[in-house]
Order: C-alpha cells, then structure tokens, then sequence
C-alpha cells in the first residue's frame, strides 16, 4: 500500500502488505532522501531511485518507507528541520516501533543523511548514506550510530573522497563503519546498493537501546 500526500514538503508513504492485518504490531520505518534530481513538487518523481523504486517495481519490504521530497530551490542539509518534523508525523500517525528507524539516501540524499544522522543521532538506529559526505569534523557525534556506507570507485559527480573522509573521521572517533566500494561503478552504485538483501537484514539487526519519543 502506498500513499501520496503533501505535509509542507511533499512524500510518499510505503505500508508493509501486512500493516494492517496485526493492530497492536509496531513496525520499522526507513527514510529514504533522494538525490538533486527529483526535487520539485512532482511526488511521482520519487519513485525513480532506491528504495521508492525498488517498491514501485513489486518488491515487498517489512518496514515502512517514507520518501519525502525536497523542494526545487533547496538541498538536505537545509531541510532537516523539515524532515524531522515530517518523521515525527509520521511516528505520531502510524504504528512505528521508535527504537527501529533508519535513514539512508544517495547522492545529495547521500549529503543529507550524514547531516541530518549528526544532528540527531539519538533518533536513528542505524544510517546507510550512499555517495554523499558530510562535516568531518563532526564525526564524533555517530559515535553510537551504527553506519553502513557506499561509494562508487568511478564517481566523477561526488568524489570517493567525500565517503573517505567520513570514513576515516568515524573510525577515527571509535566507530566500527562498514564501508563498501564498488571499484567499477560511477555516481550510480546505489542500484546495486538497494538490491542487495544482505544490506535489509543488517539495517534491520540494528535498534536503539531506548525508545525515544520524537
């Protein structure tokens, strides 16, 4: 079941098959931010990567998805006030388990999930930014935050060294990243990335320690 509906930002909500068949059942939630070119007011457009497309195309997930959509004029990094707003509805409306949310997102969604997981790392379990970079030097702040991140070794839009860095700053401050590179892949390795079954199973091992209400 999918729905479609405008909340300052436009989004598009994906309910796992059996969301209403258990009424007492709480479910995970993924947040999934795209990349620069499904901005706009078009919330079809929202299906055309990732996850969104991975459902749009038939595949069942047992989670959530929520797949705001930036506006036009705008990026992530100045939407996460927004995006957290959008999440904290979408908690309050369904049944969300709140120890089981995960943000993940490519390209300049790949920006906005490193940004926004710093700026609020006691919300997300887990994050999965792919293709993207953020602020080194805050780093330290996903110190708990359990990350799984990607890159394209030929990506000649956002540079591996934007991952690098991020990277190299979280081991540097204690945390156990997992980082996967696809040597022949360019700015879209993310198709591959979304795929992968392995990836859902350890985004789904990952829960917070403590249920926090947002």
């Amino acid at each position: 079941m999918e729905i479609t509906r405008s909340f300052k930002m436009n989004y598009r909500l994906y309910l796992p098959r059996d969301y209403k068949r258990d009424e007492a059942a709480a479910w995970p939630l993924v947040v999934f931010l795209h990349g620069a070119g499904e901005r706009g007011d078009d919330p079809q457009r929202l299906g055309m990567h990732g996850i969104p497309k991975e459902a749009d195309e038939g595949r069942e997930f047992p989670f959530l998805i929520l797949a705001p959509q930036c506006p036009d004029s705008s990026v992530w990094i100045m939407q996460h006030d927004q995006v957290m707003e959008l999440t904290s509805r979408i908690c309050r409306e369904y049944r969300v388990d709140p120890r089981r949310i995960y943000l993940t997102g490519i390209s300049m969604g790949g920006f906005g999930t490193w940004e926004i997981a710093m700026s609020y790392p006691e919300v997300f379990a887990a994050i999965v930014p792919v293709c993207g970079g953020g602020m080194s030097w805050r780093a330290d702040q996903l110190l708990s935050t359990p990350v799984w991140t990607f890159h394209g070794g030929k990506d000649d839009v956002v540079p591996i060294v934007y991952t690098e860095e991020m990277v190299r700053a979280l081991k540097a401050s204690g945390n156990p990243v997992q980082y996967t590179v696809y040597p022949g892949a360019g700015h879209d390795c993310w198709t591959e990335v979304y795929r992968r079954e392995d990836l859902y199973e350890w985004l789904l091992e990952q829960r917070l320690p403590k249920k926090l209400l947002i």
